[in-house]
């Protein structure tokens, strides 16, 4: 251990720790905007700067490593003045929109001008035209607000594996963009909205459906549901003042209904319907000797990932579809036939963590007919400006239950919300399956936490499976490279493009960070824990559809309707 003086007082840094780290650690906050935590550090933006006694210079503490016997100023006129200057030289360049912004109130650059006391422009503005990049389905580009800090190439890259987009041109040409500066959607972009997550300005954002979902509401010729995906409810309440982790679905469910939706539904209920459905995929599979591993299909951005890098794996995906789109082909036939509904007047809006699913509900193979079976997705950031500009007082809510008809669920339906969930759920269905037993132990810890890869052998009956889980679309690369060089083998795979899982999704609260996701993780789990159905076999509500509408797990009509394909993608690199 080393120690250091930090303004006065003494800290104790670990042995090669940065200084920004070990700062943090000591409760000292120092700025930053290109610092992505726990990733080599960049030194770009200088905000982090800090004075150290005998150097000439002041120094970037995220990419200096703490020594002993160091003194340290972390808030000195000197630094004040050097973080105002770089924020001054940033607003110079920045559009002047704040109010019209979607991240107006959620800014890091906005914050940062307000930290360091910046009333007035010192420095001339140049005139920067709009450039907005609106050709993905999932995610919008905004050039101009753009302040050049690197997170997104970052992320998009090493954390991702996916370098949809990265610096080109130098100076003050330099720009982040996609190859031969394409549109998002000619390029090898997944949709992960990672990118988004990190984003300190509103340089990225999603692609809004709350225009439609609001003209859809007051359309007394539309029937307006919704579904709500399992970790959407452990993560909105932190928009409201909620400790993060903590599960408001009962607010949720009330929330929904006071803004209009005649019937709020539980995706975990689809999710259930999936491990049914994939849980006996395996089955087969594994049975038949047909291609293993099988590789688990609810994450449209790993789907995407596949398509664009993976092709030889495509038939090694489980057919099934996502639950947000099983849920929206069930609304939009086996509830509206037995609510005497016309499909076409149903309008389907699903609330995901996901920015993916956005594409997911417009891509070709989801339509019926020319019709989607979700018509909108709002990601949970979304669906919280929504509950704001409705003037609902989220706290004073009663809290209320789904639907039963398409929202009673299990539990493993709802630990589908973190890394680790699917495969946990289709291994307890799976087991009952092959040998008509439950499991002695339902949790299966090996698959549970936020390690990139995670891997599990359990006995079933006759048969010992080999299973492994991926979290972030990075690992998943990681993990089939070593399949394809002979290194690894398994019978089943779950992929998670977001690390973490769907409570880190790209369209999750900004600013996420790994305690956060711990804490959503565990409420899932404990959840869990508590609820007396656990398996997704046992749902009754599930036993129902199957019995008076879709026959069987892969029936005809349950493979007409809650199964897909995928092909190959071409994109521009």
């Amino acid at each position: 251990m080393a120690t250091i003086t930090v303004n006065g007082k003494t800290v104790e840094a670990k042995p090669g720790e940065m200084l920004l780290k070990t700062l943090e650690r000591a409760g000292v906050k120092v700025p930053t905007l290109c610092n992505l935590r726990d990733r080599f550090p960049s030194g770009a933006c200088r905000m982090c700067v800090v004075e150290c006694e005998g150097q000439a210079n002041l120094v970037p503490s995220c990419a200096f490593p703490a020594a002993d016997g160091m003194k340290v100023k972390t808030h000195s006129p000197r630094v004040l003045r050097a973080r105002q200057t770089i924020v001054e030289l940033l607003l110079a360049s920045h559009p002047d929109d704040c109010l019209y912004c979607v991240r107006n109130n959620d800014c890091e650059l906005q914050a940062l001008a307000e930290e360091n006391g910046v009333r007035q422009r010192r420095y001339a503005k140049p005139v920067r035209e709009p450039e907005i990049d609106n050709s993905s389905e999932a995610i919008v580009r905004e050039q101009s607000k753009c302040i050049l800090c690197g997170r997104c190439v970052r992320v998009c890259e090493e954390v991702m594996g996916v370098s949809a987009i990265d610096f080109v041109a130098r100076g003050s040409r330099a720009r982040v963009a996609s190859a031969f500066d394409s549109g998002l959607n000619l390029s090898k972009c997944v949709s992960c909205g990672q990118c988004v997550v990190v984003c300190p300005t509103g340089a990225l954002r999603e692609q809004d459906h709350l225009k439609a979902v609001l003209a859809a509401l007051g359309d007394p010729a539309k029937h307006v549901v919704v579904q709500h995906a399992p970790s959407v409810s452990v993560t909105l309440g932190e928009y409201f003042g909620v400790k993060p982790g903590k599960d408001v679905d009962g607010l949720l469910v009330a929330a929904l209904r006071r803004m209009g939706f005649a019937r709020v539904f539980d995706t975990g209920f689809a999710a259930d319907l999936t491990i049914m459905e994939e849980a006996s995929e395996l089955v087969d599979r594994v049975t038949k000797k047909k291609p293993l591993p099988m590789m688990t299909s609810c994450s449209p951005g790993w789907i995407n990932f596949v398509e664009a890098f993976f092709p030889k794996y495509l038939p090694n995906l489980s057919s099934c579809k996502s639950p947000q789109q099983m849920l929206g082909a069930l609304i939009k036939t086996f509830y509206a036939e037995r609510e005497k509904i016309a499909p076409e007047t149903i309008f389907s809006v699903s609330v995901m963590p996901c920015t993916a699913k956005k594409g997911e509900a417009s891509r070709e193979q989801m339509l019926r007919e020319g019709m989607p079976d979700v018509d909108a997705v709002l990601t949970t950031r979304e669906l919280a400006r929504m509950i704001r500009t409705q003037g609902l007082d989220f706290d004073s809510l009663e809290p209320e239950t789904a639907d039963t008809l398409l929202g009673a669920r299990s539990s493993a339906g709802k630990i589908f919300g973190a890394s680790g969930g699917v495969m946990e759920a289709a291994l307890r269905t799976a087991h009952w399956m092959l040998t008509g037993e439950e499991m002695a132990q339902l949790e299966v810890k090996e698959v549970r936490g936020l390690e990139g890869i995670k891997e599990a052998t359990l006995r079933i009956g006759e048969l010992t499976v080999r299973a492994a889980v991926a979290s972030g679309l990075g690992n998943a690369r990681r993990l089939l490279e070593d399949m394809e060089k002979g290194l690894r083998h398994y019978h089943f795979i779950e992929v998670m493009t977001c690390p973490g899982g769907c409570i880190a999704g790209g369209g999750q609260p900004y600013f996420t960070n790994p305690e956060r996701v711990k804490a959503r993780a565990a409420a899932l789990y404990e959840i869990d824990r508590k609820e007396t159905l656990r398996v997704s076999h046992r749902n009754p509500m599930v036993q129902r559809v199957y019995k008076e509408f879709l026959g069987e797990p892969l029936g005809h009509r349950s493979h007409e309707l809650l199964h897909t394909t995928y092909a190959p993608r071409t994109a521009a690199v």
